[in-house]
């Protein structure tokens, strides 16, 4: 069919974290450029399926760009050559016809191979409990939200919500650093006049669980956020290491 394409994919087959991987060659024949990538990878697993071998595990669940459990490594970019997109917004117009596509796991010691192209990403779930507090009686709901927040600083702290967790982050950092997310999850609490009572206690909580996890140092590279699919920006790291040095200078000071 016209405008279709054929592919090959190299892609990462691992039994679990125990077991070698190793990459594995497949053909995707007569793949539409509209499909998703995760369509794509659906269409190659139906073949496996048909010839009884067994199919490649990745995550997914949304399909929607809102869950950031799609984490592939395309051709040694997370989420594959387009800017703020996740797998699953990915569109294999983006490729072309006789192309070869290499699709790895995240790379991180603390993301461990779950089996595949999937990772356990339950690290960022324990960093993130580890500050999720607030020890606040902010009575009814309409109390809380009668707190006037400037405009400024409501996007800010809404604009730091957005992290969807992916760890795309991560496995673009040449250190496997996670400081881009766990500072999007602190200037999500910092900012905001509700997320103030622990907002230097949970700074250090969260510096010392992602420490904990075994994620590498930030050198600053910025390749993190080159490659956050939701444009997740490097101010964050800054006011993560405000809050967390002001909260070592408190704890000094109440020590004298």
């Amino acid at each position: 069919m016209s405008g279709h394409m054929n592919l090959t994919l190299k892609v990462w087959r691992q039994k679990n974290k125990e077991t070698r991987g190793k990459f594995v060659t497949y053909k995707a024949d007569d793949i539409s450029p509209d499909m998703s990538f995760l369509e794509m990878l659906d269409v190659v697993n139906e073949g496996l399926t048909r010839k009884g071998e067994d199919p490649i595990y990745f995550d997914h669940d949304c399909r929607e760009g809102i869950c950031g459990m799609c984490s592939l490594h395309i051709n040694g970019r997370p989420h594959g050559p387009k800017e703020e997109t996740t797998t699953c917004q990915l569109h294999m117009r983006s490729f072309h016809d006789g192309q070869t596509i290499v699709i790895e796991p995240w790379r991180a010691a603390a993301f461990p191979v779950i089996k595949d192209l999937a990772v356990d990403r339950s690290a960022f779930d324990r960093i993130q409990q580890a500050g999720a507090y607030v020890n606040i009686n902010t009575g009814g709901v309409p109390d809380a939200n009668a707190i006037p927040i400037p405009k400024d600083v409501a996007d800010e702290a809404f604009e730091s919500a957005t992290c969807i967790g992916c760890g795309a982050c991560v496995a673009a950092c040449k250190n496997a650093s996670a400081m881009l997310f766990v500072s999007a999850k602190i200037s999500q609490y910092a900012l905001v006049p509700q997320g103030q009572t622990e907002r230097y206690s949970r700074a250090q909580a969260m510096v010392a669980q992602m420490d904990e996890e075994g994620f590498g140092s930030c050198t600053n590279t910025g390749a993190c956020e080159a490659e956050c699919p939701v444009g997740i920006k490097l101010t964050n790291i800054a006011r993560m290491n405000r809050e967390y040095f002001t909260a070592k200078f408190f704890k000094q000071e109440e020590a004298h």
